[in-house]
């Protein structure tokens, strides 16, 4: 029997071709919602700050553990957002490898950069960038240094590299290897 909770996936597909995201928050969205390990479901964890909404999906790599105790955080690059719940095979782009510090608490928060591959082709749809810019790297840190600030803590950036980097980061955060 097949299981319905979307955290006991694999992380990666067959071969390692692509990694699993499951969505939590849609880009734009004005509300942060979280998996349920309990129910299963998607529950609305709280409210942006005012002005604030999600530069694009926001979701995490399951069976993987990162420090700060959830799953690998993941920010899929697309024009338009999916829903929370949504399975994307995505081809990983990079990582924002980030302290995050609330109190005297300082822990590793890095966010996995990828864009979706379509299913039946196993392309990145038409259009989606294909390397990850200085950019849109910059922005994505604006946006969760502020995200923080507003929220009383602290997002300090250590460093960007690219896709090797954040599967090793995965690879690294495995379920299975911390049991």
């Amino acid at each position: 029997m097949r299981s319905s909770d979307p955290s006991k996936l694999p992380p990666f597909g067959p071969k390692s071709e692509y990694v699993n995201v499951i969505i939590e928050t849609p880009k734009g969205s004005p509300y942060k919602y979280k998996l349920d390990e309990d129910s299963g479901m998607f529950v609305l964890d709280k409210a942006m700050p005012i002005g604030q909404r999600f530069p694009f999906d926001f979701g995490f790599v399951p069976s993987t553990k990162g420090e700060d105790g959830d799953p690998i955080d993941v920010l899929v690059i697309m024009d338009a957002p999916t829903f929370p719940g949504c399975l994307i095979h995505a081809k990983l782009l990079g990582v924002i490898e980030a302290k995050q510090t609330e109190g005297k608490k300082v822990e590793r928060n890095d966010r996995i950069i990828a864009i979706p591959l379509e299913v039946s082709s196993g392309r990145p749809p038409a259009g989606a960038i294909k390397r990850l810019t200085s950019e849109v790297v910059r922005d994505i840190s604006k946006f969760f240094i502020a995200y923080n600030e507003l929220q009383g803590r602290s997002f300090r950036v250590l460093r960007h590299a690219g896709a090797a980097r954040a599967a090793k980061l995965i690879r690294d955060s495995l379920l299975e290897k911390l049991a």
